[in-house]
């Protein structure tokens, strides 16, 4: 097992992870299904978006000087009016609904005097094609596909879009003490990765296609290790040097390739990730509750982030104030809850424990030369 000195360091090792894989392939998904997903190819406009001349309020299409003479009203859905408006002429017309030829502005209800010899102000009008022309692109490839990008994609005409595929993940939790529900008796622990780590592919934007808790066996561990139908395999609780942490030996057996073998960061040193034959991947998180959210956060969500073709967000930086000792070449990563323009680190996290996690807004990254008061990185875990 490396040393703390031969470890690598923190940032190292998360831009590892981040750089280690390319986006999966292309899937076409319904609209609807792409929200949280990252386009693999352009899309394009299907038609002029606005497709036609339409009013941007509800009010009067009017057309030459004033005063006007109301002669009919438009609804939006119909087919709009069937002839050009002439000098003096108004229809009511409601948002959305399309513009008579002829029309200089729309006069809005709020502030419509039909008296009037000429429009004032904007035409509150929106023509044909100023968003968008047909075969334009709306958004391209390595775009995260939000609320607002999903609306833009179905104003331009698209029903499904191409996307790049969800990594699917294996989590295999190990430990003969390990119990996955109930509560443990002497001796047994509550299986937390389940939940937890789940929350986190999920957030990555992968899906869990598997969830096993494994005796201390490495020919059990090895088999799932290669089994078929998982991008990501992610190991809890057999990454150290214990008599039952196998993984190791296991990863030798499996002709996998360490990318990262510990990490020089309190809690959560003892992580690991590596490439196995056929472009999959393992991370190995340590057992300790805490110390495997660090990993996690450290490893796997990077990893996830790329073969998902997302970037990996930016971390917020504040003022950190608390009472932390941070020895180089060690990255310190704490709880910490915000206070307005800074955090406060949340006391008395311990590796095994996750109650300064779960009270916490963020992880801080301590490196050498913080001290309490000076900005550090936050890592958000909502």
């Amino acid at each position: 097992m490396p040393t703390t000195d031969s470890a690598t360091p923190w940032r190292a090792a998360r831009l590892i992870a981040a750089e280690a894989a390319s986006a999966l392939p292309a899937e076409d998904v319904p609209l609807d299904r792409a929200v949280g997903r990252v386009l693999a190819a352009p899309v394009l406009a299907r038609a002029d978006l606005p497709g036609f001349d339409t009013a941007a309020m509800d009010g009067y299409a009017v057309a030459g000087a004033g005063p006007w003479q109301v002669i009919g009203r438009i609804l939006a859905g119909g087919p709009g009016w069937t002839h050009e408006l002439g000098p003096g002429q108004a229809v009511e017309i409601m948002t959305g609904a399309v513009v008579p030829a002829g029309t200089v502005a729309v006069l809005p209800y709020e502030t419509a005097d039909l008296s009037g010899t000429t429009p004032a102000g904007k035409a509150h009008i929106r023509r044909a094609g100023e968003d968008a022309r047909a075969g334009s692109e709306l958004a391209g490839a390595g775009r995260l596909i939000t609320p607002a990008v999903a609306g833009l994609l179905a104003q331009g005409g698209a029903d499904s879009v191409p996307v790049h595929r969800q990594p699917r993940v294996r989590l295999l939790v190990t430990g003969d003490e390990v119990v996955s529900r109930g509560v443990p008796a002497t001796g047994q622990v509550r299986d937390v990765f389940g939940p937890m780590v789940s929350a986190l592919a999920t957030a990555a934007g992968a899906v869990v296609a598997e969830r096993l808790v494994l005796r201390d066996d490495p020919g059990l561990l090895a088999e799932r290790l290669t089994a078929p139908d998982a991008d990501v395999v992610v190991v809890t609780g057999s990454s150290s040097a214990g008599a039952a942490d196998h993984l190791h030996r296991v990863l030798e057996k499996v002709a996998a390739r360490r990318l990262v073998d510990r990490v020089a960061c309190r809690p959560g040193g003892p992580q690991l990730l590596a490439a196995l034959p056929g472009g999959r991947w393992i991370a190995g998180l340590p057992g300790n509750p805490f110390a495997g959210l660090v990993a996690a956060v450290t490893v796997l969500q990077p990893l996830l982030y790329a073969l998902t073709g997302r970037s990996v967000p930016l971390a917020t930086r504040l003022p950190v104030r608390g009472d932390v000792v941070v020895t180089a070449p060690v990255t310190r990563l704490v709880p910490v809850r915000l206070a307005g323009d800074h955090a406060v680190v949340v006391p008395g996290s311990r590796p095994a424990s996750l109650a300064g996690a779960a009270a916490a807004d963020a992880l801080a990254v301590l490196e050498d030369g913080w001290t309490d008061g000076s900005p550090a990185d936050l890592l958000p875990l909502g």
